[in-house]
């Protein structure tokens, strides 16, 4: 008896300090990943044809530099980089969640078709009923926001599979560029130069009240997202352990893939289909604090350092480095990293069906 009281004390005193280790590790590469945020976003409001340095920004910022500085920052400069932000945090938490409800790591918005539609409504809109500005936002976020119903209309045969979800996606994704080339091609040039946005995404439009449309979006799906989290984590255990739990799978299943929609389609609505952001944000996570866990926080924050980092390298470092002077737009630098992930992660076989 007294061995028996021994052991299960070794093994309580050995399951605590992993927890420990592993709650270190969590908030050692949360405090790292918000630094390497931090240190992007103040780089990029240093940089620009009216240089600053970091003092300058952060004078600027807390408002004790009223002069040229604070006027460079704050009207020019600060709305790109918070929309940047806003756009990683959603892509990334979309991704997040999609891949865990689903159980596939090529289940994200920009695979399964998600994007692709509320690039198609946006182009619709601009292309066929010639509206602009907000009314814009809103048919992306219809296209989105349709394409999510159909594939779980679709997927759904007694219950939901991750990889009839993510096949049924890819369908859709082909059947909504297609729809998007084809009004490109019927369209004016000069009105399909104005639709590019939606085929490749960027922050380069960005403005306060666009951006306060989002961050108000983004606030207030964060926090469902939060509440729906534990849900999600048991969610992983099986749908008979989490049903015993009193949990109601479908239920949580079908809430998680609204917000991881709803997610993506504001993110798209803002900044057009910013390419294998979602992907890649969580598995980068998961991989960093180690696997076993939703690692939401962390795919979030991998997200922004991407879309951070990514508008950087379009807006100042390709100009520097080749013949042009201009810039590209985001999404093609987050497809250039994106797309060999892709085939590395197809080579390596570490995606996952259910």
């Amino acid at each position: 008896m007294s061995a028996l009281l021994a052991a299960a004390a070794v093994a309580a005193d050995g399951l605590r300090v992993t927890r420990t280790r592993r709650r270190a590790r969590t908030l050692a590469v949360t405090v790292a990943l918000v630094l390497a945020a931090a240190a992007l976003a103040v780089t990029a409001l240093m940089l620009g044809d009216y240089p600053l340095s970091a003092l300058e920004v952060v004078r600027a910022l807390v408002g004790a530099d009223d002069g040229p500085a604070q006027i460079v920052v704050f009207d020019f400069r600060l709305p790109r980089v918070v929309l940047a932000i806003l756009v990683g945090i959603a892509f990334g938490l979309a991704g997040a969640l999609f891949q865990s409800v689903l159980r596939n790591t090529l289940a994200s918005p920009d695979v399964i078709g998600v994007s692709q539609g509320a690039s198609a409504g946006a182009v619709a809109a601009l292309l066929l009923g010639g509206v602009t500005g907000f009314w814009v936002s809103v048919a992306a976020f219809g296209g989105g926001a349709a394409v999510g119903l159909l594939l779980y209309a679709v997927a759904w045969r007694g219950g939901m599979t991750g990889y009839r979800f993510v096949l049924s996606g890819i369908g859709v994704a082909y059947v909504c560029t297609s729809v998007v080339g084809y009004l490109l091609t019927r369209s004016d040039v000069r009105e399909a130069q104005a639709a590019l946005l939606w085929m490749t995404g960027s922050v380069a439009q960005a403005d306060w009240p666009l951006v306060t449309t989002l961050a108000v979006a983004v606030a207030v799906l964060v926090p469902l997202v939060l509440l729906v989290a534990r849900g999600l984590d048991l969610l992983l255990l099986g749908d008979e352990q989490a049903a015993g739990l009193g949990l109601r799978p479908e239920l949580v299943r079908a809430a998680v893939i609204a917000l991881g929609v709803a997610l993506a389609c504001v993110a798209t609505a803002a900044a057009g289909p910013v390419a294998f952001v979602a992907l890649i944000a969580a598995p980068v996570a998961r991989r960093l604090v180690g696997d076993g866990s939703l690692a939401l926080v962390q795919s979030a924050l991998v997200g922004v350092v991407l879309v951070v980092g990514a508008d950087l390298v379009a807006l100042h470092l390709l100009p520097a480095l080749l013949p042009v002077d201009f810039s590209v737009p985001v999404g093609v630098i987050t497809g250039a990293v994106g797309g060999p992930y892709l085939i590395w992660l197809m080579a390596a076989g570490r995606t996952r069906t259910s």
